[in-house]
Order: C-alpha cells, then structure tokens, then sequence
C-alpha cells in the first residue's frame, strides 16, 4: 500500500508538472512540444482545440497499440497518466497568458517542467502515453536511453510543426525538448554518471588491494586468457563514478605505468548497495 501510494503521488505531481510545462512556459510564448503534445499544442494554435481533450483522444488511441507491448501494472499506471495530464492540460490552459517574454528562458522552464513531469511518471512505472510509449519500446528492443529515444521522436513532430510556429520557434523548441531529454534521464538513471571499468595487469593482485582499501569499492576478479600470449591472466572489473576515475588511474599508474585499461559509460546499475561516497 505504501508503495502503490507512492507511485500514485507521483503520478499526479508528474502531469501537474508537465501540464504547467506546456501551459504555463510553451503555449504563451508560441512554442510547441514534441511528439503527441507537440501535435496537441499545434493543433491548439490552428484550430483554439482543447489541449487537454486532444491529449486524450491521441494519447488512448496509442494506447490501444501499444498496450500489449507492458505489464499489467504499467498500463493502467500509464492510463492514470494520460487522465491526469490531459485534466491538468484542461484545468490549466490560459494560467501563462500574460507570461510573453523572453522566449530562451521559456524553452528552459518549459523543458525543465515537461522532463520532470514525465520523468516522475517514468519513475512512478507508467508512461504519458504518446512519444514516450514509443520511447519505451525502443529502450526495451533496442536498449536506446529513454531520452534520447523521445529526442529524436520528438525532433521529427518539431521540424513539422515549424511550419505553423516558425523557424525561430522551432529552434527554441528544440531547446526545450533537449533539456527535457536530460531531466529525463537524470531522473530514470540518477544524476551521478557510472563507468564500467575492466583493467588488465601483472600487478592485479596489488592493485585489487588498492581500489578495496583506498577507493573503498568492491572489484569483481575474472579469469580471462591471452589471446597472443595463450596465458592465463586475472581482469579486474569495477564500476565507478566518472569523477573517479582520475583517482583510479593514478592509483594503477603508481603500482603498474603498463596497466591496459578501458571503460565504458553504463547506463543503469541494479543493485542497492551500488552508492557508494
């Protein structure tokens, strides 16, 4: 119960948000969104169509789709979503209207506002529907990060709807949207980047000692064999934070200059005793 209501909290704060995302930053300011509010919004410029009630009937007509692609709990969380936004999309629509100023600051706040909305729905474990259903999809098939899976969904609803905004606009939009991507992801993946880390050396053992006693992080030993060599050697591999990495290569060069090493961004870690200082 205390997690279902968690969740749910979420869900509410996350279309309050994103509703004044589009609200209260975008739509006074002429700009445009991407993916399904994007065509939410222009069609709200051209023909004085309810945001909120658009939102609706394009987002549950995807739904419809993609519904068996989730889980149970998902879709309904994502039917959640959809109701909430699109009745903060409605309750909302003209709280910005004397808010016309300067049109950078407005593509911040606006994709600042419409990341985290979306971005606690994410978190929640549902979607807003539309270009994030989408979004999903690609990360589930094709492991694209979420963000920039909507980034390039939603780059192709803006360069259409430059035609009804403006060239200028657009690329405020696309200012928007990008930052939007960002908060996305730093809210599904956390802020702290990690690097995978995979380290080959005939000090190993040394160095192994090192990381657990000055670095205080776990190492995890594989047995691996040289492919030229045909000898037996020990990987060590870590994941770290990417500030730390400075302080490992230091560390290794004082035990071992010759030390191979390579890393590599990782996008998630499952576990919870990962955080480490």
């Amino acid at each position: 119960m205390k997690s279902t209501f968690k969740d749910l909290s979420l869900l509410v704060i996350g279309a309050f948000v994103f509703a004044i995302g589009v609200n209260y930053f975008a739509i006074p300011n002429r700009l445009s969104e991407g993916g399904i509010i994007g065509i939410t919004i222009v069609t709200y410029y051209l023909f004085g169509w309810s945001p909120g009630l658009i939102n609706f009937v394009l987002n549950t007509s995807l739904l419809a789709i993609g519904y068996k692609f989730f889980t149970k709990r998902m879709t309904i969380y994502t039917i959640l979503s959809i109701l909430l936004s699109s009745l903060f999309l409605h309750l909302t629509i003209g709280w910005g209207e004397n808010l016309n100023g300067d049109s950078l600051l407005a593509a911040l706040f606006a994709g600042l506002s419409v990341g985290l909305g979306i971005g606690l729905i994410f978190k929640a474990g549902g979607t807003s529907g539309g270009s994030t259903i989408l979004a999903r999809l690609l990360n589930q098939f094709l492991g694209w990060s979420v963000g920039n899976a909507m980034l390039i969904i939603d780059i192709t609803v803006i360069v259409a709807s430059s035609f009804v905004i403006g060239k200028e606009r657009a690329m405020y939009t696309l200012v928007a949207v990008y930052v939007g991507a960002k908060i996305i992801d730093a809210i599904i993946e956390g802020t702290e980047e990690r690097t995978a880390v995979m380290i080959i050396s005939d000090s190993h053992e040394e160095i192994l000692q090192t990381i657990t006693k000055r670095m205080s992080r776990g190492v995890t030993v594989l047995e691996a064999k040289g492919g030229y060599t045909n000898t037996n050697k020990n990987v060590l591999y870590i994941v770290i934070n990417k500030r730390e990495i400075i302080q490992l290569k230091k560390f290794i060069e004082e035990i071992d200059p010759n030390t191979y090493i390579t890393t590599h961004r990782v996008q998630e870690v499952f576990r919870q005793g990962y955080r480490g200082k």
